[in-house]
Order: C-alpha cells, then structure tokens, then sequence
C-alpha cells in the first residue's frame, strides 16, 4: 500500500481531541479503509515528529499532521486537509483553504 495521503497526529489522552478525531474518522471510514487517511496517536510515538522540530507537548497542544509530500501541517492547516478529504465537508477546505498549501 502506498502512503497515505494525510496523516493525522493527536492526542487520545485529550478527551476533545479524541472525541473530534473518533467523529472525523467515522466520517471518513472509507478514506481509513482504503489508506488514503491515517489517524495516529502520538502518546505512541512521541518522537515521530521530531524531524520537525515539534516536541510532544506541541502536539498535544495543536493538531499535526503530514501530507504524502513529507510536509508538516499545524492546525487549521490540519482541519483544511482533512475537510477536502470528508465527504461533504469539501466546501469547508474552499471556504477557508488556501489550495496551494493542502493536499
């Protein structure tokens, strides 16, 4: 399988973070199926992001995430890349998206 085209780093620890993530991921059970999107805990790899200069305690505080490009997305970046990926949730990534920047 190749790589996912979005990878998503939270914190399951954070019972927002968790409930948002475990909504998200329903919504897009056919996108996880199929390795287009993955949804990893960071608590069990904390250093994953390392190579980024992003500490754990920087995820645990804003979401993260990496395209297939190898490229770091922080935050509202983040909620952008998943929405173009969300079946119906498309409009949200071209209201608040900048294309260039997600994938």
């Amino acid at each position: 399988m190749s790589e996912p085209l979005l990878t998503v780093w939270y914190n399951t620890r954070c019972p927002v973070c968790d409930a948002g993530i475990s909504r998200q991921r329903r919504r897009l059970i056919e996108a996880v199926k199929a390795g287009r999107i993955e949804f990893r805990d960071i608590n069990f790899e904390p250093e994953a992001l390392s190579v980024f200069g992003a500490s754990l305690e920087d995820i645990r505080r804003r979401l993260h995430a990496t395209d297939a490009d190898g490229r770091l997305l922080v935050g509202a970046d983040v909620a952008i890349a998943v929405w173009r990926l969300t079946p119906g949730e498309e409009w949200l990534a071209s209201l608040f998206g900048n294309p260039s920047r997600c994938p």
